[in-house]
């Protein structure tokens, strides 16, 4: 008789123990491009900001449980976004550059986003740059170009998730051939609403979300929401986001919800080499968890926080051979090599292309402090001439290209500069296949341990939300 009631306590325990493991609010936060030393790097620069070496945490980084996730695709050692983005999103390795669809670019697999809805759980699915590119449309799309835009946002109504978030649509109209994607979602259920104040305004009666930078930000730039370390104020920012998010899904009760949230311009500074921009977009992307946090902290054992990235950009080295750092330099660089673009920019025309070297020189110290507080020697002095009278007395100007931007060549040359008295280096502008990291916190955050691959995320996050993975 007291063997049958131990035996009936211990499954009753053990059931409530289990019930109590599995997570009623699941946050997955993607840093894109974000690698080991992306964050490490950060982390540095902190220590250095406060006049030691070693390292100040950010956040996420301090999460009890920590690895690290292989990121190769079904086709390349090194993947794209889009597949990586689908592994992350759906277990499934595919071709590079194919959104939610097998390598055989036919057959499409749904994410744990979609599992989420399924088994009954409001989702959201949010991010720094458009709400159609690669990352965010692995969680509700399917194609085998990463670049229809336009039909994967149709697909964003299709599959019907409760919350959106981005900058904007990229291809709205499909170049003018096609009905609105804004049209669109009024007739799908969908409310837009255009910056924070404007979603506080709207969300109360609003049945579904796309939550979008204002209109005046899109003019300037529809493509992503502003740097961190370029924002003003006013400007939609990660946590915004992240914040409206979790608001929107607990307005209602319900079963619990399901939030992607991507950091998706550590990814594009990456891809320019630009060391202080990728630093502040890591602490942009914590600043968001800690939002995630903040809720967690309500809801400790109902909660899951699972952060990692598609893949590392650029092969960040954090040190040049002298073993030292110099991080704390860069807190002098005040814009990003596309902010400092901006500014070239505007002298252009203020100066109708006929820019003083005094002038360029000025506008150098006051984003970069060189001659000020940054010394620069007499060869990094004439590299940075040179580039001046090429680029404003030469015919032709050369922008320096990267994956996302074209900028002023007087721009790179400065970043380049701040860079290697930093001592970072970078070995391309493209992705690696280093690991990358891997943190979670909360009921289910034991499953992330030893070395993943990126297709067991979200099948881990699955099993511990009790998803159906279907």
């Amino acid at each position: 008789m007291n063997k049958r009631f131990l035996l009936s306590a211990f499954l009753i325990v053990s059931a409530c123990l289990t019930f109590a493991q599995q997570p009623k609010y699941v946050f997955y936060f993607i840093g894109d491009g974000m690698g080991v030393n992306q964050v490490q790097g950060t982390e540095l620069y902190r220590g250095e900001l406060e006049g030691k070496i070693g390292i100040t945490p950010i956040q996420f980084a301090q999460y009890p449980y920590a690895t690290v996730a292989t990121t190769f695709s079904a086709t390349n050692g090194v993947t794209d976004s889009a597949a990586g983005g689908t592994a992350l999103a759906s277990g499934h390795k595919t071709k590079n550059g194919t959104i939610g669809m097998e390598k055989d670019q036919q057959t499409s697999v749904n994410s744990i986003a979609v599992w989420a809805q399924n088994s009954g759980y409001k989702v959201g699915v949010a991010t720094s740059v458009s709400v159609d590119h690669a990352t965010p449309t692995a969680f509700y799309a399917h194609n085998a170009d990463r670049n229809n835009y336009y039909e994967m946002g149709c697909d964003l109504y299709k599959t019907g998730f409760d919350f959106y978030a981005g900058s904007d649509f990229l291809d709205p109209d499909k170049k003018g051939k096609a009905e609105s994607l804004y049209s669109l979602a009024e007739a799908n259920g969908y409310t837009i609403a255009r910056g924070y104040k404007d979603y506080l305004k709207k969300s109360k009666k609003a049945d579904k979300m796309i939550l979008f930078q204002t209109e005046k930000a899109s003019q300037v730039e529809r493509e992503s929401i502003p740097y961190a370390i370029d924002r003003k104020k006013g400007d939609l920012t990660l946590s915004d986001i992240t914040r409206s998010a979790i608001n929107f899904l607990t307005k209602e009760p319900s079963k619990g919800f399901f939030l992607m949230v991507e950091g998706g311009k550590i990814d594009w500074a990456c891809h320019s080499n630009d060391a202080a921009t990728v630093f502040h977009e890591v602490m942009d992307l914590d600043n968001a968890v800690k939002v995630a946090y903040e809720f967690y902290a309500q809801h400790p054992d109902e909660t899951l926080i699972v952060i990692t990235a598609d893949h590392e950009t650029g092969g960040i080295v954090l040190g040049t051979g002298a073993y030292k750092l110099n991080l704390q330099v860069l807190k002098n660089q005040k814009v990003s090599e596309v902010g400092f673009t901006r500014i070239i920019n505007g002298l252009r025309a203020q100066y109708k292309n006929n820019v003083p070297w005094e002038v360029v020189k000025k506008a150098l110290k006051e984003n970069f402090g060189f001659w000020e507080q940054v010394q620069l020697t007499e060869k990094q002095e004439a590299r940075l001439t040179k580039v001046y009278e090429e680029s404003f007395k030469g015919q032709n100007i050369q922008l320096e290209k990267s994956e996302y931007s074209q900028d002023e060549p007087i721009a790179a040359e400065a970043k380049r500069i701040i860079n290697e008295i930093a001592l970072v280096g970078w070995t391309s502008g493209g992705h690696s296949a280093g690991y990358v990291p891997v943190f979670a916190i909360g009921a289910g955050a034991e499953l992330f341990q030893g070395r993943l691959d990126n297709t067991e995320i979200p099948m881990k996050i699955a099993k511990a939300a009790g998803y159906i993975a279907k």
